[in-house]
């Protein structure tokens, strides 16, 4: 086949698999790579060492597949329902995990047998789809092959689609027909982005500081969340979607018709109560197929009970009581921050009377600033 036939035949077969964006692009070094070590080297990665341990990966795609020529890029719609208001007791997930599947596992699916279409076209054709857990800075390549411009919230951002859609990867050996690069930013002067988020993590107008970033302090971190960032993840357990909400381009943004994506109800919100009635096999068993997985369920205790202490009801105090004697240190240290936020007779006898009996320093010294802060309210 000729290059533009392998081409055409890849996107239609792609649109027929639910990728609403396709581009093709050639395998080369990306520009961003100078930048990334710049990013790494001001330690906006935080805790997320993996990508300096693979860094030289990101210098070409040929790391990811040998003898690679080619890149489609895919973009697949996650987009359902608008997010319903948290209430006391509840946290908010971000949109692209409310579905009942993980969607690595959706996508890749797709990947694979897109592939597998692709090698009865050329049977000799070497292959390999990724979705966002190869060294490939797929941004930069979604803009080469025309889908959109990366914003100031380092979101790809396509004029009719926004940014609510996962990115994909096909590469291959065999030489496609490459759409024009997207070479225009149409963000403007707009700064929405930047003066919505909660925790500053935007460092500058298209670089983000992921440490600060609430998606990476709810999902990524796996130490207890600076003390000052607390307040600003609000309601947020799981990711967080404001940089994406209040973006303009959004506004239009398309709707996912796939039922995997459909939001659960104990998802959008979550009740935070009912997580610390979790051990470890309740919690793999209800959340082990799906992306809060990734957070493990420490991770997510955790956050859980610094929305708590953020939205200071009364009510979260029992359930706070048994995140304070925890197996985990992390959801301990959390709880204590937490009751010291709501306060009150029945907080302050909990985290003394864990005092007197907690062994781990850190988990102590969050209890003594919780204790000195209630009696600073005195």
């Amino acid at each position: 086949m000729s290059p533009a036939d392998l081409t055409a035949a890849l996107k239609r077969r792609a649109a027929e698999l639910d990728f609403g964006l396709v581009g093709a692009c050639p395998a080369a070094p990306p520009a961003g790579a100078a930048r990334l070590d710049e990013w790494l080297a001001r330690g906006y990665a935080g805790q997320m060492h993996y990508i300096a341990d693979r860094r030289d990966a990101y210098d070409h795609p040929r790391h990811i597949l040998d003898g690679v020529c080619s890149l489609l890029l895919l973009g697949m719609h996650y987009r359902t329902a608008e997010p319903a208001t948290a209430a006391a007791g509840q946290g908010r997930v971000a949109r692209y995990a409310w579905g009942a599947a993980d969607y690595h596992d959706l996508v890749r699916e797709r990947l694979h047998t897109l592939a597998d279409y692709l090698r009865e076209l050329v049977p000799a054709a070497s292959t390999r789809g990724v979705v966002d857990t190869a060294p490939l800075l797929e941004r930069e390549f979604a803009q080469l092959a025309g889908l959109g411009w990366v914003g100031k919230n380092t979101l790809l951002i396509n004029r009719d689609a926004g940014s609510y859609f996962f990115l994909a990867a096909l590469l291959t050996d065999q030489p496609l027909e490459y759409d024009a690069p997207h070479a225009t930013d149409h963000c403007g002067s707009c700064t929405a982005c930047l003066d919505a988020c909660p925790t500053d993590a935007f460092a500058q107008p298209y670089v983000l500081d992921a440490s600060r970033c609430i998606s990476y302090l709810t999902i990524e971190l796996q130490d207890h969340v600076p003390a000052e960032l607390r307040a600003g993840i609000g309601d947020w357990l799981f990711g967080c979607d404001v940089c994406q909400d209040v973006c303009p381009w959004n506004r239009k943004a398309p709707t996912s018709p796939l039922p995997q994506y459909q939001p659960q109800p104990a998802l959008n919100p979550v009740d935070l109560v009912e997580l610390f009635e979790l051990d470890d096999a309740s919690f793999r068993n209800r959340f082990r197929r799906t992306p809060l997985w990734r957070a493990h369920r420490r991770g997510l205790l955790r956050s859980a009970a610094i929305v708590l202490g953020n939205q200071r009801d009364q009510a979260a105090v029992p359930p706070l009581r048994r995140g304070l004697q925890d197996n985990e240190p992390l959801v301990r240290a959390a709880a204590a921050w937490a009751l010291g936020q709501i306060g009150g007779d029945d907080a302050r006898a909990a985290l003394q009377q864990q005092l007197d009996g907690e062994d781990d320093n850190a988990v102590r010294a969050e209890i003594a600033a919780a204790l000195t802060a209630l009696d600073a309210h005195r």
